[in-house]
C-alpha cells in the first residue's frame, strides 16, 4: 500500500526518532508500503518519519541513478545493486573533504540545492532481520546513506543551507506546507485547511 509522504512543515520531520525492536507490530507490512511508496514516488530512499512515524528506520535503493552517465561503469553497476533496509542505524564516522551534490527530498518537493557532505561514511544498523552490520559506503551511496540517516536524527538537507539560500527558499517552504504544490504521488500536508 502506498502510503502518504509527509510534508514539510510537519514536526514529525523534526523528531530524533526512536529505536524499536523486532517485534514492532507489522515490521514487514510497513517495510514492504514503505518501498512500495518510495518506488512510486520515484524515490533513492525513505525514512519512516517522512510517512509519519518517528522510529529508526530508512531503506535506501539506488538504482535510478545507476543510468546516470555521470558515473565510472563500475559506480554505476554498484548504484545499481544497491538496496538496504536500515533499521536503529548509528552513523560512526564520516570521512574525506566535502563534496556538493544537488539534493532533493520527497518530503520538500520542487527544491533542490547543492548540500555539502563527505564522501565515506561508516554506519552500524540492522537490517530486516535484525542482523548488526557494520559497512563502510562512498560516493553517491554514502550520500543517500546521509540524507536518509538525517531524517532520523530530525535534520532536513535544507538545514545544510547557507543562511542566504534559506532566505530564498522559504517561500517555496511555506507553500509546500500548505499544500500549494502540485505532485504526481500521495502527500500529508500539515497546514492544509481541512474543508467542512
Amino acid at each position: 500500500m502506498i502510503l502518504p509522504i509527509v510534508a514539510y512543515g510537519d514536526p514529525v520531520l523534526r523528531k530524533k526518532a526512536e529505536p524499536i525492536t523486532k517485534d514492532y507490530p507489522h515490521l514487514d507490512q510497513l517495510l514492504e508500503n514503505m518501498k512500495e511508496t518510495m518506488n512510486g514516488a520515484f524515490g533513492v530512499g525513505l525514512a519512516a518519519p517522512q510517512v509519519g512515524l518517528p522510529i529508526r528506520i530508512f531503506l535506501v535503493d539506488t538504482q535510478a541513478f545507476a543510468e546516470d552517465d555521470e558515473f565510472t561503469e563500475a559506480e554505476q553497476k554498484a548504484l545499481k545493486n544497491f538496496q538496504r533496509t536500515f533499521i536503529n542505524a548509528e552513523i560512526l564516522e564520516e570521512e574525506g573533504d566535502e563534496w556538493a551534490f544537488n539534493e532533493g527530498c520527497l518530503s520538500i518537493p520542487d527544491v533542490r540545492e547543492d548540500v555539502f557532505r563527505q564522501p565515506k561514511v561508516t554506519i552500524t544498523y540492522q537490517d530486516e532481520n535484525f542482523k548488526t552490520h557494520t559497512e563502510v559506503y562512498d560516493g553517491l551511496i554514502a550520500r543517500v546513506v546521509q540524507h536518509e540517516y538525517d531524517h532520523i536524527e530530525g535534520v532536513l538537507f535544507t538545514d545544510k543551507l547557507s543562511s542566504l539560500k534559506k532566505r530564498l527558499i522559504k517561500g517555496k517552504l511555506a507553500n509546500i506546507s500548505k499544500g500549494k504544490i502540485n505532485v504526481d504521488y500521495r502527500m500529508r500536508f500539515p497546514l492544509l485547511k481541512k474543508k467542512r
